[in-house]
């Protein structure tokens, strides 16, 4: 079906949204905005359903929304009558539309029979995830674009254990939404008779109070907190999103005392409007708390994304300057301070096991290796972390440690299944506290993990290329890295390249091939002969391809030569390709 036939149908739709409708009237003039709305449908990708507010069948609207709600309805539906009355979990954070699509998924499952636990204002991610397990609903949903842009929004899905859901599930689900021929004409029952029915039922306080009451495993050392609950500073910002109350509530429980918040960002607010992007992988996102930081000399920073499951943390360098730390170094200092917390409690279970993504440094593995402990690599994607916890539940030799990404996610203990930035802003509080005691700041902690273990330094670049245009040059740029690998990037061979389309890994010396034991995605990644390493993975919910890379060694500014290196003979490759 064309994009114009597509856009011909919802046009002439009589009972369209008046809004949705008043938009397409406006963008009827505009071939190219028409054509980006209907041209394709929204995609599940490593976040769920993402996509742009608006009319189009490539829109975050209630038809798109409820498209996607039928489909986890007919999939939960086919799981059994006990499967339908567990029902699903809902929540939403700040974002514009959030509360309606809310409602809207709650509804179109509410008419097929299946129960909809709503809460009642907006709630993280973790606390969605934590939902599902405390209620034993399920499937669960949080309406959310995490950390994109303000026009965005989305829809992702969690199963019965309070993961997202992972590949074989999401694709059944995918299945029975490519089955619903017209999104226009799924018919919902209105929310005052669903609520009368007993099929929709608000929740929030209960489920917040035995979440909070959860968060307090994550505590390591009471006593040290005891000790500098009152003499450490920290200021914290939710970037207009989630994370104010959860946090807040916390770290006060925890005993940290001297926490100041950002006011001007304090409140929920759509527009972000006093950040160009509410992403804690952003330093910008950090400059009025920076400011904050330097009035109240405060010890740590620590900024959250709209949906809480983010965390960003910044601390004093050398120099007495705020320096934001990249989600591998706070990654790394949690860790560490995990592992030797256990040690002293004598809670470090035999199996323990950290669980990293394959974006991820390097240096966690050694971290854990050097104290006896065993790292899995996942997918780009908190859910397949999620995955390997269940998987844990029935292997007595294995239990989670710790689990993170590069982005910015990290879990500490298990009764999320998803990243939570609620537990990491704790632990980092508790690391911070620990430095301060010994005289350190927690830039100073990162510093003495560096001597010990080697410099490990990783970097991101993203290429973004909206509409269709951009998607298949996109997908020309990983064909192109696919079928001419190359053979040398900054003066060292590539010895080793691992694609995860095809589950091939390739000794380029041996010319020796063997599978990878994990779920197909269209990832690249190519070791360098000294260990560094890049990484090439389009994006599963932007219109983005993202370049990782990632370099080690035992002198800090020799280090800092070769990841510059690294990254720019593979960029040059990349701007050459794009513009030729």
């Amino acid at each position: 079906m064309s994009w114009q036939t597509t856009y011909e149908k919802w046009k002439q739709f009589k009972q369209l949204d008046p809004e949705l409708k008043q938009q397409l009237e406006e963008m009827k003039d505009d071939e190219v905005k028409l054509e980006d709305s209907f041209y394709k449908e929204l995609e599940f990708g490593t976040g769920g359903l993402r996509g742009e507010i608006g009319p189009g069948s490539n829109r975050l609207n209630i038809y798109t929304i409820r498209k996607a709600a039928k489909g986890l309805a007919d999939y939960i539906e086919s799981q059994g009558e006990i499967a339908k009355q567990k029902g699903v979990a809902i929540s939403y954070d700040c974002r514009f539309k959030s509360p309606l699509f809310a409602m809207e998924t709650a509804k179109t499952l509410a008419s097929q029979g299946i129960k909809a636990y709503v809460f009642e204002s907006l709630r993280s991610t973790p606390e969605l995830s934590y939902a599902v397990r405390h209620l034993n609903t399920y499937s669960g949903v949080m309406v959310t674009a995490s950390h994109n842009p303000p026009e965005y929004n989305g829809f992702k899905a969690y199963n019965q254990f309070g993961g997202q859901l992972p590949p074989e599930e999401a694709e059944a689900v995918i299945d029975y939404v490519n089955q619903i021929d017209n999104e226009l004409e799924i018919q919902v029952e209105d929310e005052a008779t669903l609520k009368e029915k007993g099929l929709i039922e608000m929740i929030g306080e209960t489920v917040d109070r035995a979440y909070q009451s959860k968060l307090t495993s994550v505590v390591q050392n009471k006593e040290l907190i005891q000790e500098m609950g009152d003499d450490l500073s920290i200021v914290f910002t939710p970037l207009h999103g989630t994370g104010n109350v959860p946090i807040r509530q916390a770290l006060k429980q925890m005993g940290f005392n001297n926490v100041s918040v950002v006011a001007s960002q304090e409140e929920p607010d759509p527009r972000f409007s006093t950040v160009k992007s509410p992403n804690p992988e952003e330093n910008e996102a950090f400059e009025l708390a920076i400011e904050q930081g330097i009035k109240q000399d405060a010890d740590v920073l620590i900024g959250t994304d709209p949906d809480a499951d983010r965390v960003g943390v910044a601390a004093l360098n050398n120099q007495g300057e705020y320096e934001v730390l990249t989600g591998n170094q706070v990654g790394a200092l949690m860790l560490e301070y995990l592992i030797k917390a256990k040690k002293a409690n004598q809670t470090l279970d035999k199996g323990a096991t950290l669980i990293k993504t394959i974006v991820t440094s390097e240096m966690g593995r050694d971290i854990a290796k050097a104290n006896g402990i065993d790292t899995i690599d996942t997918l780009t994607g908190f859910k397949f972390i999620g995955e390997k916890i269940k998987e844990f539940e029935d292997q007595q030799n294995r239990s989670f440690l710790f689990g993170y990404e590069e982005s910015y996610g990290y879990l500490v203990e298990d009764f999320v299944r998803d990243k939570d930035a609620v537990q990491a802003a704790m632990l980092i509080a508790e690391v911070a506290a620990f430095y301060k005691n010994k005289g350190m700041t927690l830039y100073q902690g990162l510093q003495a993990i560096y001597e010990e273990y080697g410099y490990y330094y990783e970097s991101l670049q993203a290429l973004t290329l909206k509409g269709k245009e951009g998607a298949e040059k996109i997908n020309e740029l990983l064909v192109s890295f696919r079928e001419e690998p190359p053979k040398e990037v900054a003066e060292q061979a590539v010895v080793k390249i691992e694609d995860y389309k095809t589950s091939c890994r390739l000794d380029v010396k041996k010319n020796v091939e063997e599978s990878i034991d994990l779920p197909k995605s269209n990832v690249l990644k190519y070791f360098l002969a000294d260990g560094s390493w890049f990484c090439v993975r389009p994006s599963g919910t932007e219109p983005k391809v993202k370049f990782y890379f990632a370099v080690n060694g035992e002198a800090e500014f020799e280090t800092k030569s070769k990841l510059n290196k690294l990254e720019f003979d593979v960029m040059k490759r990349v701007r050459e390709f794009v513009n030729a």
